[in-house]
């Protein structure tokens, strides 16, 4: 594939999901990404299940593409080695508490004088001001504030998180879309350099006509099960078998499904004429489908529903989805291998260029594997290198590296 982040060089200071999944979509388009670490067991997220073996797939499932240099941070040397590692860089990202940045001494004025041109992209918590903006923010915490869990769920006295942390993800996914403006905007003449957002701000921002909703109506949005909250048919409906996705989304679409399921006499039917009026009757209009469903399997009416220009699905658990013939031709799945031998099968990113999907380049980095050669590469020598690790201002997973020369 294409790669037009070829050539920018990115220090990760990032750890557990929101930094990392960022950093990852800048890696499948080209870009270097130094993934620097504590010496103190580096990303936090290698410690979190699920394990295979002794390796985190937590961990692994964001941190393609990526070297590992790792450090101690707060000893002067792993200071300067840092600083060296910025001073020739194009980024740096952190999702650090704010004033991490600060005590690790690297200041505003600092990064200003280690790198004139760096781009610094932040994820905090809950932003850069107000009453909050010191505290700790994580994905389920952020979830509940920011109305995102008030909406999913059965009803109203039972609501969810999402079963991912999708506000890590998304507010990933935003941080690296700021990372690229910025670059851009560099390249045009336009000198920016902090670019920073929030699980707050994104999660908020996820809220879409449902915080519009709140917003301009002072109405407050209830979760609505599996149902579409404005617009029906749109949900889980039953069938002979097992329950499927059903979405019908226009009036047009009406009409063909009422023909399909042969009940034309719903077509013109008071309670569902109008989308309004099929939202405001929504029970009795499952009632109705569901019963026309009850004649056929799943696997018989999805495709013949799909077929009719009506987006409809199996519900899929991630085993099946992951191994679906759409995703096998998708080439979503790739095969990799870390660098003990383990087999390590790793989704790809989700963008294509030009008709060429982002590739797995390199398993996710053991830590410290990388050490040796990136510090070389900035000028350090072996001698200087070992002394530094047996002084035990960093680690170089020697064996790693060995195999890997």
């Amino acid at each position: 594939m294409i790669k037009p982040l070829h050539g920018v060089t990115v220090v990760d200071l990032s750890r557990a999901l929101a930094g990392p999944y960022c950093t990852a979509l800048l890696a499948d388009m080209g870009a270097k990404i130094i993934k620097v670490e504590s010496i103190n067991g580096g990303d936090t997220a290698r410690q979190w299940p699920p394990f295979q073996d002794n390796h985190s797939l937590y961990f692994d499932s964001v941190n393609r593409n990526k070297t590992s240099v790792c450090l101690d941070f707060y000893s002067p040397e792993g200071r300067e080695i840092l600083g060296r590692l910025i001073a020739g860089a194009d980024v740096l990202v952190e999702n650090f508490k704010p004033g991490t940045l600060e005590k690790m001494g690297l200041t505003a004025e600092r990064l200003e004088e280690l790198n004139p041109r760096l781009v610094v992209g932040s994820v905090t918590g809950f932003g850069t001001a107000g009453p909050l903006k010191d505290d700790a923010g994580l994905d389920q915490v952020i979830q509940g504030m920011s109305g995102l869990m008030s909406v999913t769920g059965a009803d109203p006295g039972n609501t969810y998180r999402v079963g991912v942390p999708i506000v890590d993800i998304t507010s990933g996914m935003v941080c690296a879309f700021g990372i690229v403006s910025a670059l851009l905007g560099r390249s045009n003449g336009h000198s920016i350099s902090r670019v920073s957002t929030s699980l707050l701000e994104t999660a908020l921002n996820l809220s879409a006509f449902q915080g519009q909703r709140a917003l301009s109506l002072g109405e407050t949005p209830f979760p609505q099960g599996n149902n579409h909250p404005v617009i029906a048919p749109y949900g889980i409906f039953k069938t002979a078998t097992e329950p499927i996705n059903i979405a019908v989304g226009n009036d047009k679409q009406w009409r063909a499904f009422c023909d399909l399921l042969q009940v034309p006499r719903a077509v013109d039917d008071p309670r569902f004429i109008t989308g309004a009026d099929r939202s405001a009757n929504r029970d009795q209009l499952t009632e109705l489908i569901e019963s026309a469903l009850s004649s056929k399997a799943a696997a018989e009416w999805v495709p013949m529903i799909s077929q009719s220009g009506i987006p409809c699905g199996p519900i899929y658990d991630y085993t099946q989805a992951l191994a679906s013939q759409q995703v096998a031709a998708l080439g979503l799945v790739q095969q990799s291998r870390r660098r003990d031998g383990s087999a390590l099968p790793l989704l790809r990113g989700p963008l294509s260029l030009d008709g060429e999907a982002s590739e797995i380049l390199s398993p996710p980095p053991l830590l410290g594997e990388h050490t040796a050669e990136v510090l070389r590469e900035i000028g350090f020598s072996d001698d200087d290198i070992e002394r530094l690790e047996a002084n035990g201002h960093l680690k170089t997973n020697k064996e790693t590296a060995e195999a890997r020369r």
